[in-house]
This record gives C-alpha cells, structure tokens and sequence, in this order.
C-alpha cells in the first residue's frame, strides 16, 4: 500500500489526515492543508503520500464527529520520539472521551508526576490529533490551555464528548 492523505468535511471543519503504507496514522487535524501536517510528522517516518481514500480511518472520523466517540480508539496511529514522549502519547489513548485530565494527572498516569512540563509537550508535541486525544488535557484549574488547531475547538470537542 502507498502512503496517503485526504481530507474529510466534518461538522467541525475539514479534517486532514496523512497514513502509513500500512495504514497508520501518522499525522491528523482540522485542515484542509497537507502542508499543515507533513512538518509534525518525524523526519525517519516521514512520507510522500498521494492523496487517495482513506478507508477506515475515513469512516473512523465521520462516526466520531457523528457521536460513536470510541471509534477512535482502536486506530492504529505511529509516531516517533524520545521514550517519555512515546510513552505520554500511548497513556493518552487511555484517557476516556468525556472525562478530561489535568496535565499533573497526565504526567502521573504517564509514570513521571513532576514531568508536568513533559506532559503538556507531549500534548503540543502530537501530530495525531484526535486519535491521540490531546484535547483531552486541562490546565489544572480547569482551564483549556493550548491546542494546535484552537482553543474553540478543543471546547467544541469536550463538549461533544460530554454529551455523546
């Protein structure tokens, strides 16, 4: 299989994401733009994807945005870095839609509590958004914080999460 991307219309916007010749996700978000997405993808995993369909992880995107949230769990998803950021970046898939943690609550779950710091990179740092679910993470006195593609959005996707 080749590597691809294309773009999904979703009630939040367009929704970009760029796979593996496997089928994993290497990179993903709310734009129409390849060029928004390529430079997050580390340099050793990083394609020439032609643009083409993306099967189920197309499908994937439209159910979540449609309110089958867990649809997104079990989509495969590779991204490279140091150890404690790989690590972060599998703990997040853990974190359940419609129940956000704070970063300090991320650094512990990701076995390093005074790494709260390391935690928001992490968040910063991840090219899946969505299927590594950074939005999922809260400054600790409850307040958004950053998000690649806006802190508008991160609200409309907690909030979707809260009522599906």
């Amino acid at each position: 299989m080749t590597p691809l991307w294309d773009t999904v219309d979703t009630p939040f916007g367009p929704f970009t994401a760029v796979l593996a010749d496997d089928g994993a996700v290497l990179a993903s978000g709310w734009t129409a733009e390849l060029d928004d997405l390529l430079p997050l993808v580390h340099p050793t995993l990083r394609p020439d994807p032609r643009r083409g369909d993306l099967g189920p992880v197309a499908a994937a995107i439209t159910r979540y945005h449609a309110g089958e949230l867990s649809v997104i769990d079990d989509v495969p998803v590779r991204q490279r870095s140091g150890a404690f950021l790989e690590q972060a970046w599998v703990v997040l898939r853990t974190v359940p839609a419609g129940s956000p943690v704070t970063y300090t609550e991320y650094a512990a779950k990701s076995g390093r509590p005074a790494a709260v710091r390391a935690a928001a990179s992490a968040c910063a740092r991840n090219a899946a958004a969505l299927f590594v679910p950074c939005h999922r993470v809260l400054r600790s006195d409850g307040t958004l914080g950053g998000f690649r593609w806006g802190t508008a959005l991160k609200r409309r996707l907690l909030d979707h999460e809260a009522t599906h």
